[in-house]
């Protein structure tokens, strides 16, 4: 079994051929800056060295993605979605900046600019040469192991660039939409980008949302780095609840700076197969970070969770709380590491990942993992894989509560301290009854 990276070839990896054809379609018509074609070469030969994941590798042992290798997927064309039907996906409490892709293009009539807010569509930033987005573009996301991550980098058309200016702390939250929609009859694929930048100082709440239309069974693939400089703080809040019949596959990096905080919420509530990588880069002294995560699955759902935390200077501080409640015949997949490098001393790092069975079909596999290299830290890790407590449950219903709504309180009890750790009232209260309702039924 391979371990390490993906290993590449000297020929083009089986499956790969018409994502090769794709770039060579968007080289031919890209009319971008002569820095950024160079990247998408690069990454696209990557890519057809490294082909799609197999299970032979040890980083998706858990995660069978040979479906994806064998459907020929299309770029997905832009599509017309209405505002009503927008607002029955989202929560949208009106207060937030929003920005908004259908098919991975900028809607600008779902969009809501705010006053104060620097958000925009990545592409027009990059169409001018935007400095920000050039030092952060692929810069985050390094090449690495990732093919998914590579071949976003080599199609991506469009996404968001945020820019925090130092010391300004936002007001209102940032809201950055990806929408699913059908586009014709051939399985199609969308590529969005995100760059966040928080200046030195500043303070941000940012909330990433893919949602999609029924009918849209698609794949998205979907890169966000992000960039926390010294003394920032940054909340970034990912939601994913895609239609059943979809795939996500999704990157998450952060370089974290001195003295600077970054919290990300990472929610698996939608979707077919979806499987998420988050890394974090304390690169800075007394860096901070902290990484929530829930997985609400039922009936055949599959959601992979990996996680990176790298502490790379001294003196930083992580915290990792990942859990999952799994019914039907759903499998959740949850693989974190943590690295302490031989300079990080006093570093304090803390892991757990939780689960809640509550079908006799349902299947988890957790592996937290640290590897520490230097003497001077406090690390722990833990995992844990249970049933409803049938005591409780029993006490439950003597006090008069029927079996369902005994269970519903039980699974609430159990998610509701990630669920509170949102920043955003509204949002948190509408992800709870939202589960409730999936919990009931």
């Amino acid at each position: 079994m391979t371990t390490g990276p993906i290993a590449a070839g000297s020929a083009e990896a089986a499956g790969t051929l018409p994502y090769r054809a794709a770039f060579e379609r968007l080289a031919a018509s890209d009319g971008a800056a002569a820095w950024l074609m160079p990247l998408r070469r690069e990454a696209i030969e990557r890519f057809g060295l490294m082909g799609f994941p197999t299970v032979r590798h040890e980083a998706w042992r858990y995660t069978n993605v040979a479906t994806l290798a064998r459907t020929p997927f299309e770029t997905a064309s832009r599509a017309t979605v209405r505002p009503e039907d927008l607002a029955a996906l989202l929560h949208d409490d009106g207060e937030a900046a929003r920005i908004v892709f259908v098919n991975g293009h900028h809607d600008p009539a779902l969009s809501r600019p705010r006053a104060g807010i620097v958000v925009e569509p990545l592409a027009a930033a990059l169409a001018r040469g935007d400095a920000d987005a050039r030092a952060l573009l692929a810069r985050v996301a390094a090449a690495g192991d990732n093919p998914f991550t590579e071949l976003n980098t080599a199609l991506f058309s469009d996404g968001a660039l945020l820019r925090v200016p130092q010391g300004v702390a936002l007001e209102a939250p940032v809201h950055i939409v990806f929408v699913s929609a059908a586009s014709g009859g051939a399985p199609a694929v969308s590529y969005p980008r995100c760059l966040l930048l928080a200046e030195p100082g500043s303070q941000a709440v940012v909330v990433e949302s893919y949602v999609g239309l029924e009918g849209s069974s698609g794949l998205t693939s979907a890169v966000t780095e992000i960039d926390v400089r010294e003394g920032a703080v940054l909340e970034h809040i990912r939601v994913q609840r895609e239609p059943d019949g979809a795939t996500h596959i999704g990157a998450l990096h952060a370089r974290v700076g001195r003295q600077a905080s970054w919290t990300s919420h990472s929610l698996a509530l939608g979707a077919r197969l979806s499987r998420v990588e988050v890394r974090a880069l304390l690169a800075g002294e007394g860096a901070d970070v902290t990484l929530n995560g829930l997985y609400a699955l039922k009936g055949s759902q599959h959601a992979d969770h990996h996680t990176l935390v790298d502490h790379l200077a001294p003196h930083g501080t992580s915290r990792e709380l990942y859990k999952g409640v799994l019914d039907g015949s759903s499998r959740g997949v949850f693989d974190g590491t943590v690295i302490v490098r031989p300079d990080a001393q006093k570093t304090d790092a803390r892991q757990e990942n939780r689960n809640l069975i509550l079908s006799g079909d349902a299947l988890v596999d957790t592996k937290p993992t640290l590897m520490i290299n230097a003497d001077d830290v406090k690390c722990s890790h833990a995992a844990t894989i249970g049933q409803m407590d049938e005591t409780s449950l029993f006490y439950l219903r003597s006090r008069g509560l029927g079996v369902e709504a005994a269970r519903r309180l039980l699974i609430h009890a159990f998610i509701v301290d990630v669920l509170q750790r949102l920043s955003i009232a509204s949002l948190r209260d509408a992800l709870e009854r939202a589960l409730a309702l999936e919990a009931s039924s």
